[in-house]
């Protein structure tokens, strides 16, 4: 049986805002750490946006690589990229 992978919820599922980290915990040692703490701006991305961040520093950032890699064109993967500067332009 394969292993679902939940993806970590963003958004309030009541009201749409923002979720903030409060707690996280060790399993090695059982530390657990409390307050409120942003997400970082990576994490924030979908699934599919962090593995083209991870794609595209594996390429060296390389366009034409990654055009290439994903089997895509020039155009397309600059498009992707453009789109995820804009978005993490709004994010800050």
């Amino acid at each position: 049986m394969s292993e679902i992978k939940r993806r970590l919820p963003l958004q309030c599922p009541a009201c749409d805002a923002p979720l903030l980290v409060s707690r996280m915990f060790c399993g090695e040692c059982e530390t657990e750490v409390c307050g409120t703490f942003e997400l970082p701006v990576l994490a924030k991305l979908t699934d599919k946006e962090q593995q083209f961040v991870v794609d595209f520093i594996k390429s060296s950032g390389s366009l034409k690589d990654m055009a290439k890699n994903i089997g895509v064109s020039y155009p397309t993967v600059r498009n992707i990229l453009d789109d995820l500067i804009d978005k993490l332009n709004k994010m800050e």
